[in-house]
């Protein structure tokens, strides 16, 4: 009990120095501020005329898509943030200190949830600014701002791991653009699953961002009335679906980059 005591305290240590990073780094904030705000913006303000709806808004239909796919493609900063530190040699330092081995990689990933919060709730504002509403009660609300922030926890354990894996910053930037990409444009994101052609509507609709995406859609209130049913298992159990892949892809990764981190070598 007294070990799992200090590692907490060890990775509350080292998610309290990358936050920190933000007075230091301003693009940091800029990113975590300004890029989620900007999503929101065009994509309501470029798709919101000229795709239909039948039965409800686009643009409410539009801000859980934007929501996913914000927090997702913001785990990068995860895998970013651990390959510069091991292109640094700031890695070889905290190995050399007296703390525990999965600190380090824990308050990494614990310190992006502190940004991920921060980038919903602008992404909330500007969703209202746009028209988007919640109609469920505040309780509902919470459970699907919840869930999008643990679901893009776990991404941020996989990015983790590619990042400790990976020799450069830019090279986790263009390996997390060529998986994270089509993960969160095949999907329902943007437009309905059921639009889509035949492969890409069975791949959209196994696709967890898909799930966690009309979860969060579900909670808010933002499915039209009368818009049909899912037809498949994830889409119609959208909510215990993307948890079973929560818990999978930290039960897989977490272990993978805490093992990565030990044998890991700085990188020049």
């Amino acid at each position: 009990m007294q070990k799992i005591s200090y590692a907490l305290s060890d990775g509350v240590a080292i998610a309290r120095r990358n936050v920190i990073k933000i007075k230091r780094v301003p693009e940091i904030l800029f990113a975590v501020l300004i890029t989620p705000l900007v999503f929101v913006l065009l994509f309501a303000y470029v798709f919101g005329s000229s795709i239909d709806i039948p039965g409800g808004s686009y643009r409410e239909f539009l801000v859980g898509g934007t929501f996913a796919l914000t927090l997702t493609f913001g785990a990068v900063f995860t895998g970013a943030g651990l390959a510069e530190d091991m292109q640094k040699g700031i890695i070889d330092r905290f190995r050399s200190l007296p703390m525990s081995r999965s600190a380090v990689v824990f308050g990494r990933t614990a310190s992006d949830v502190i940004y991920n919060v921060l980038s919903l709730a602008i992404m909330a504002l500007a969703g209202l600014m746009v028209g988007w509403r919640i109609h469920n009660g505040i309780g509902d609300a919470l459970l699907g701002f919840g869930l999008l922030l643990i679901f893009a926890y776990a991404i941020s354990w996989v990015m983790a791991y590619v990042g400790l894996l990976v020799p450069s910053p830019e090279v986790v930037n263009n390996v997390s653009f060529l998986v994270i990409f089509p993960m969160t444009f095949v999907a329902n994101t943007f437009v309905p699953a059921e639009n889509l052609p035949t492969p890409l509507r069975v791949f959209a609709e196994w696709n967890p961002v898909s799930a966690v995406t009309q979860a969060a859609r579900e909670l808010f209130g933002n499915i039209p009335a009368g818009a049909p049913e899912p037809t498949v298992w994830p889409l119609q159990n959208a909510a215990l679906y993307t948890l079973i892949w929560v818990v999978v892809l930290i039960a897989i990764f977490a272990p993978l980059a805490t093992r990565q981190y030990k044998r890991a070598k700085a990188k020049s």
